[in-house]
C-alpha cells in the first residue's frame, strides 16, 4: 500500500489547482481520475471551455449566412474539429503540469473509500491501495437522464457531453430541458443551421431570471428559429428506422415530433456514484451531495470536499476559490470561508450573453426591499451599433433607501465581461453613481454602464 501525505480524488479545477500547490510545500499527493480523457475535470474537457469553442463557431457560421445544409453542416464539422483539437492541447497540458512535478502521482482509475483513510482505484491493470493522512474530494457532478419510456434504449439520445462528440450537424434537434444549458445549446445549433425545437415541463422560461430578461431572451432565440413548447410532459422517445419519435403531453393534448437527434438537458447532479462514502463516514445531504461546513470540511475531519461534489454552485471559478479556503485553512489565518462568497455573478453563452450578479426585482421586491429599477436596450448602446449586435436588455435594480445596487442582468454582447465590473461595485459597496460617472473607455459596451445606472437617478421606486 502507498502511503500518502495528501489524495485528492478528481482532477477538476480546485482538485489539480490544489494538488500543484501542496506539492511545491514538500507535500507527496496522490490525483486519482477515472478517465484519462477528463485530465483537467469537467470545464476543460467537456465544460466551459468545448461549449464556448462551439458557440463562438456558430456565430461565425450565422454571420456567414450560408444558404445550404450542407455548407452548414461543413461548417459544423470543421467546428468539432478544432473543439477536439483545442481541448485535446489544453487537457495534454494539464497532465504535464502535474505530471512533471515529482511530489505528485497520477492514477486513472474509479476511487472508492475502503476505510477513513483508506482508497481502493480500480485501474485497467487491477486494484491498487492507497493510504492518504488527509483526503479532498472533487469529483464534480454528472448529467441527471430522467425517467422516461424508450430514453435509455434510443441511439439519437445525447447528453450535452456526448452530442459534442458528433460530427453531423442534426437537421432537427428536439432539447428536453429550458434551463441554462439547454438554452445555450438551443443558441448553438440554431446558429449552426439546426431546427431547433425545446421542450419543457414548466409553463414559463427562466423563472429565476426576470420576466422582461426572460421575455427578451425568448424573443431572440425565436427570431433565429428556436421553437419553444412549454408545459410539456415528455411521454416517450422512441427510435424509428430514419428518425426518434418524441411523444409528449401539453395542454392535454397528446403530442409527437419527429427528429434526428434529442439533447437531454434535465440538469446535473453531485458525482458520488461509486464511492462508497459510507464506508468513510462520509455524510450527504438530502439532494445526494457531500456534506460540508463553511471551510469544506466533511463530517470526517481529514475530510474535505469541493467543487460541484458538495452541491453548490456548479461553476468552474467557485471550485478554485474552494481551493483558496483550504489552502487558508492550511496554511493562512482560518479566516476565509464559502460565507465570504457575496454576489456572484454568472454567464449564459447564449447569443448575446446573459450575465447576472445579485437579486432580480421580484426577489428585491420579496425580501422587503424599496427599489428603483433602469431598464436599457442594448440597441442604444454606440457599441452595440458598431459591431451589429444590437439584441438584448440591461437591467438593474437600486435600493432607494441606501442608493446600493441589488443586482443586474445583462443580455447583451460582451456581458460576460462587463457583469465582472458591477460585481465589484456590488462587493465594495459603491453607491450606483459610481458607475453612472464612472470614467470608460469608448467606444466600448462598458460604457453602457454609464447609461443604465444614469436612468436610476430618474426611474420610479417599486416596493
Amino acid at each position: 500500500m502507498e502511503h500518502y501525505e495528501v489524495i485528492i480524488i478528481g482532477f477538476g479545477k480546485g482538485g489539480k489547482t490544489l494538488a500543484a500547490a501542496l506539492a511545491d510545500r514538500g507535500q507527496k499527493v496522490a490525483v486519482i481520475e477515472q478517465s484519462k480523457m477528463m485530465y483537467g475535470g469537467t470545464c476543460i474537457n467537456i465544460g466551459c471551455i468545448p461549449t464556448k469553442s462551439l458557440v463562438h463557431h456558430s456565430n461565425l457560421s450565422r454571420l456567414k449566412k450560408l444558404s445550404s445544409f450542407e455548407e452548414k453542416a461543413a461548417e459544423y464539422h470543421s467546428a468539432i474539429d478544432k473543439k477536439t483539437n483545442l481541448i485535446a492541447a489544453l487537457r495534454q497540458k494539464n497532465f504535464e503540469n502535474l505530471d512533471k512535478k515529482e511530489a505528485v502521482t497520477l492514477y486513472s482509475g474509479k476511487a472508492s473509500f475502503t476505510s477513513q483513510h483508506e482508497i481502493s482505484v480500480q485501474t485497467e491493470s487491477g486494484a491498487i491501495s492507497l493510504h492518504g493522512e488527509r483526503i479532498y474530494i472533487n469529483t464534480g457532478a454528472s448529467i441527471i437522464i430522467p425517467d422516461i419510456d424508450g430514453i435509455q434504449e434510443s441511439q439519437r439520445v445525447y447528453t450535452s457531453t456526448t452530442l459534442m462528440e458528433e460530427t453531423a450537424l442534426p437537421k432537427r434537434l428536439v432539447i428536453i430541458g429550458a434551463g441554462y444549458i439547454g438554452l445555450e445549446f438551443a443558441s448553438m445549433y440554431a446558429g449552426f443551421g439546426s431546427e431547433v425545437i425545446v421542450l419543457d415541463s414548466h409553463r414559463d422560461l427562466l423563472e429565476r431570471e426576470d420576466r422582461d430578461i426572460a421575455q427578451a431572451i425568448r424573443n431572440t432565440l425565436e427570431k433565429r428559429g428556436v421553437d419553444f413548447r412549454y408545459g410539456a410532459i415528455i411521454q416517450s422517445v422512441i427510435d424509428t428506422e430514419h428518425e426518434t419519435a418524441v411523444t409528449y403531453m401539453e395542454d392535454d393534448q397528446v403530442r409527437q415530433v419527429s427528429v434526428d437527434a434529442v439533447l437531454v438537458a434535465a440538469g446535473r447532479k453531485p458525482n458520488i456514484d461509486g464511492l462508497q462514502l459510507s464506508s468513510a463516514g462520509i455524510a450527504i445531504t438530502d439532494r445526494g451531495a457531500i456534506q460540508v461546513d463553511e471551510n469544506l470540511q466533511t463530517t470526517v475531519p481529514h475530510i474535505f470536499a469541493m467543487g460541484d461534489v458538495t452541491g453548490g454552485l456548479q461553476f468552474t471559478y467557485i471550485s478554485l476559490d474552494d481551493q483558496r479556503i483550504i489552502m487558508d485553512h492550511l496554511y493562512g489565518h482560518k479566516s476565509r470561508t464559502t460565507r465570504d462568497r457575496k454576489f456572484v455573478p454568472y454567464s449564459v453563452f447564449i447569443d448575446p450573453p446573459l450575465s447576472r450578479v445579485g437579486l432580480t426585482e421580484q426577489e428585491a421586491i420579496a425580501q422587503g426591499y424599496e427599489v428603483k429599477i433602469a431598464v436599457l436596450q442594448a440597441a442604444a448602446i454606440p457599441r452595440a451599433k458598431l459591431s451589429e449586435e444590437t439584441e438584448g436588455l440591461l437591467k438593474a435594480v437600486v435600493d432607494a433607501q441606501t442608493d446600493l445596487i441589488l443586482g443586474c442582468s445583462l443580455f447583451c454582447a460582451d456581458s460576460h465581461e462587463m457583469i465582472n465590473i458591477v460585481q465589484i461595485a456590488m462587493q465594495t459597496e459603491q453607491s450606483y453613481t459610481f458607475l453612472r460617472d464612472h470614467i470608460f473607455t469608448h467606444p466600448s459596451m462598458s460604457e453602457s454602464l454609464n447609461d443604465l445606472f444614469q436612468l436610476i437617478s430618474h426611474g420610479s421606486s417599486r416596493q
